[in-house]
């Protein structure tokens, strides 16, 4: 009876996360060669140099004529040049030759006039602007030069970082392979998706989140299932888990009552076990950091919401140090609260609001209304979070706060 004491003593968020890592001592993942088909959102293992000039001659930017810019010296809508169309390969004097966008610039060129600018007559072609050495052309190497670092390592892949790699000639890319993230639910109460549960039993949706946040980042899930409350039943899938993959995630389990054994099975396991039991936020204040055979374990709250910013704090900044990531905060925005939201001294309170913007254009942050961290509407009616630090005891209406998104901003007011 002594565990429904409560917690003795909470951690601070910064300082968990510290702890932690300082003990965890973390690598990142090693590295695999993979095609630029599939290395869409891969993170980059090493600097990608570019093994070519891109582009790789000089270019026209433009549909016109190649010419030599000092042949159309004084040339001007009242006072045209007319030169000569030539079909060679080679621009002499006052010559011209039919070029397109994207297409090698003759020998002898320097410049190209646009088709805009030219009129033709005959085997003959009137210039009605001055052009300037380069004017239009695409300068070989203006792009990337043969030996520069292209994309730095660490990068996670974008669409413009795959044309670039394409365009360089590079077929396949060396990246960090995915981590493996075991995922566990425990509670006797729980039944899987798809399975009608009966009374007093609840659906587990926590894996569906969680593995889904984990798969958004680049990691691959892996169910470990449901283990009921049974200290030893949670204490083999944890084992199962460690084995099989880089990442252990578990929900529920994790405070002081006499179901919650989680913390006890891991220390089971092994020493360091658990590092951090508690924690100074709200939701996700019952939140266990552990490690086990060098392998981090992330002990959640079995409330939905909980479970989410229990994972936003720890396991995502993790998941991101083994892809090499040192940082990839959700995008942000300054907004103002549209109405006065009450803190919680010494807890780091994660308010769900929904930025929008108001009718003068200017943007806002709404509070969501909530009464718990069980309930998952308050999630769907956000699109983003605010923090209140744990030394305020609320925000003023009016004051601008930072808005870390996790979907888009708003055109309007919700009803």
């Amino acid at each position: 009876m002594a565990r429904l004491k409560g917690f003795e003593r909470l951690t601070p968020v910064d300082e968990a996360l510290s702890i932690f890592l300082k003990t965890l001592k973390l690598r990142r993942l090693k590295a695999v060669s993979v095609s630029v088909e599939e290395a869409l959102g891969r993170v980059t293992a090493e600097n990608i140099v570019a093994p070519t000039d891109m582009p790789p001659f000089d270019r026209s930017a433009v549909d016109g004529y190649a010419v030599r810019a000092q042949d159309t010296s004084e040339a001007s809508q009242f006072k045209p040049k007319t030169l000569r169309l030539t079909k060679k390969d080679l621009v002499g004097r006052d010559e011209v030759k039919p070029v397109w966008t994207g297409s090698a610039l003759p020998e002898g060129a320097d410049a190209v006039v646009t088709l805009e600018q030219t009129k033709e007559i005959k085997d003959r072609i009137e210039v009605s602007v001055t052009v300037r050495l380069g004017e239009n052309v695409s300068r070989k190497g203006e792009d990337i030069r043969n030996g520069e670092t292209a994309i730095k390592s660490g990068t996670r892949l974008q669409p413009h970082h795959l044309g670039l790699l394409a365009g360089l000639g590079i077929t396949h890319v060396k990246v960090v392979e995915k981590p493996k993230i075991a995922f566990l639910s425990t509670g006797s109460e729980l039944v899987p998706i798809g399975e009608k549960p009966k009374p007093n039993q609840i659906i587990d949706s926590n894996k569906l989140i969680l593995s889904s946040l984990c798969t958004e980042l680049g990691a691959e899930p892996t169910n470990l299932g449901i283990a009921r409350d049974n200290i030893n039943e949670i204490t083999a899938k944890i084992q199962e888990g460690v084995e099989k993959a880089d990442v252990v995630i578990t929900t529920g389990g994790t405070s002081v009552g006499a179901t919650d054994l989680v913390p006890l099975a891991i220390n089971k396991m092994g020493k360091p076990g658990v590092i951090v039991h508690g924690v100074t936020m709200r939701p996700a204040m019952p939140t266990a950091l552990a490690i086990v055979k060098s392998k981090p374990i992330f002990v959640l709250s079995g409330y939905p919401v909980a479970a989410m910013f229990g994972f936003e704090a720890f396991a995502r900044p993790v998941i991101l140090r083994l892809l090499g990531v040192e940082s990839e905060p959700r995008p942000m925005l300054k907004a103002r609260l549209t109405r006065r939201v009450t803190g919680v001294l010494g807890r780091r309170v994660y308010l769900r609001v929904y930025a929008f913007k108001d009718k003068e254009g200017e943007l806002v942050a709404a509070s969501i209304r909530t009464k718990g961290s069980g309930l998952l509407t308050s999630m769907t009616r956000a699109n983003g979070y605010v923090i209140i630090p744990e030394d305020r005891e609320g925000l003023e209406e009016g004051e601008t706060v930072v808005v870390h998104l996790f979907d888009k901003i708003g055109e309007r007011e919700r009803v």
